[in-house]
């Protein structure tokens, strides 16, 4: 019983299961064929479409194909009207070439015959030179023969002729031109030595124009300038030099040309910083004090240079200008100590003359006393010294030699010869006035090949340590007026070849002599 009620149930399963899978396959069948029908019907929709675009595709390169005909055209005729309008202008241009190649050839024609005629004229015009050579030839002949000379010798006469008159007009041209000039030398002169000195920037201006005070501290350099600038402005308004504070560490520089001012603003500011009471009453104080010690060393070193020379009697306003030049340099040369030699080889040459040696000394010491006040009175420093010894007493004779000893005024005395060959000597003793012996001799020499190498300079001399060149002429070569132009020429030679400190003065000489004798 229960075998049976399980087979039955397992073919009730069997049956169940197959049954199952019949519906299942039923209805996958099913479906297929719904979707069978449904691919078809989207396949026939796709060819559908698919025709509709092509007709649309077809229909547009149509239209785009007869658009691009309508443009084609369009284009063809600009061009072939383009083509024209150049076929036109070429035919045009070929008739203009046309007319211009008949213009060219009957040119040609005219300049054959034009030529054809200047090969005449040019036959001609050689036959005319020969002719004028011959003619020439024969007028240089005669004038030759009639005038004794050859025509070489009569152009160099005539060359030389006209060099004479260009030179002579030339000397009388720069005669009256420096005549005008001389005119304005002075005002002139001022300028040039304002302009040279604030352009001049040398070491031995600076050494000449600049002191050096050195501080304690940096410090110092506030208490020097003071509140808003007074006490440096008191100190410059008291002493007349110009205070420079910068950069430079612990120090202040004293500038300014009056050695004689600078050494008192130097004394003055070194016992401010000593003392530490710096104010305008005190610099004022401090100041004077300072310029009454430094007029008693001033009279004292006149004295001593008197006292030295053995020269006694002499004013003491001259005395104590002497001692001034103490503070004062000339081609960085102590005055006060060139004074002093001057003063003993004067005593030297007199005494070996025969003359006064006391008298030769007192003109050589104060034949410079003018370069104590050159700076405060115009003129040159002779023709100043000599009035200050004529106003205190000086004899006339001392006077004169003061005047004379840079030929400021005709020398007429012995005296002044040895005062003026003192003077060169001291100047011009190597070493005094930084110029090596070598160098020296060689640039006198140089002043004398100069001179020597002009036509008609019989001899030349350079004097006075240089400065000056004296130039002897021939009188029958050189006139007055040449003479004149010889100095000029002379001049500019040296300035163009030489190197020289200060100016070098040009002397030409010329004189006639006649000589007989009684027998």
């Amino acid at each position: 019983m229960n075998l049976l009620g399980t087979l039955v149930a397992i073919g009730t399963g069997i049956a169940g299961l197959f049954g199952g899978m019949l519906i299942r396959r039923l209805i996958i069948e099913a479906r297929l064929e719904s979707l069978d029908k449904i691919s078809k019907k989207i396949i026939e929709d796709a060819h559908k479409e698919a025709k509709t675009i092509k007709k649309e595709a077809d229909f547009q390169a149509k239209d785009l194909l007869y658009q691009m005909k309508q443009d084609f055209e369009t284009e063809t005729r600009g061009r072939k009207q383009e083509l024209i309008e150049v076929e036109r202008l070429l035919l045009q241009k070929e008739t203009s070439l046309e007319k211009k190649d008949e213009a060219l050839e009957s040119k040609e024609l005219e300049l054959g015959r034009q030529e054809d005629g200047l090969a005449e004229r040019e036959a001609q015009v050689e036959a005319r030179k020969a002719q004028y050579e011959i003619l020439t030839r024969e007028c240089q002949v005669e004038l030759e023969r009639v005038a004794c000379m050859s025509a070489a010798e009569a152009k160099e006469r005539l060359v030389l002729s006209m060099e004479e008159e260009a030179r002579h007009e030339a000397a009388k041209l720069i005669k009256r031109i420096e005549t005008e000039a001389r005119e304005t030398a002075d005002r002139k002169a001022k300028e040039i030595i304002s302009l040279a000195i604030k352009r001049y920037s040398g070491d031995f201006v600076a050494e000449k124009t600049v002191s050096v005070v050195h501080l304690p501290s940096e410090e110092m350099k506030g208490r020097i300038i003071g509140r808003e600038g007074r006490n440096i402005r008191a100190l410059e308004a008291a002493t007349g030099i110009d205070l420079i504070i910068d950069d430079t560490p612990e120090a202040v520089i004293l500038s300014g040309f009056n050695t004689l001012r600078r050494e008192v603003a130097r004394i003055s500011l070194e016992r401010l910083i000593t003392d530490g009471r710096i104010h305008p009453a005190r610099i004022e104080e401090v100041v004077q004090k300072v310029e009454a010690e430094l007029d008693g060393q001033i009279r004292e070193a006149g004295e001593q240079a008197a006292f030295d020379v053995g020269v006694h009697g002499i004013h003491t306003e001259l005395i104590k200008l002497l001692g001034r030049l103490k503070y004062r340099s000339s081609y960085a040369q102590n005055v006060l100590q060139h004074s002093l030699e001057v003063a003993f080889l004067c005593g030297i040459m007199a005494s070996e003359l025969g003359l006064n040696p006391k008298l030769a000394k007192r003109a050589g010491l104060l034949h410079d006393i003018g370069k104590a006040v050159d700076h405060e009175v115009e003129g040159p420093h002779a023709l100043i010294g000599a009035d200050l010894a004529k106003k205190h007493g000086e004899a006339a004779h001392i006077v004169e030699a003061i005047a004379a000893h840079h030929e400021d005024i005709p020398v007429t005395s012995m005296l002044t010869v040895l005062v003026q060959a003192a003077d060169t000597l001291s100047g011009a003793r190597p070493g005094a006035r930084r110029e090596m012996l070598e160098s020296y001799i060689k640039r006198l020499e140089d002043l004398e090949r100069i001179a020597t190498s002009f036509k008609g300079v019989e001899k030349s001399y350079a004097i006075q340590a240089g400065r000056e060149v004296r130039i002897i002429v021939e009188s029958a070569q050189i006139s007055d007026d040449e003479a004149v132009l010889l100095s000029r020429d002379v001049a500019r030679k040296i300035e163009e070849e030489l190197m020289y400190p200060g100016q070098i003065k040009i002397t030409v000489i010329r004189e006639t002599r006649a000589v007989e004798f009684a027998r």
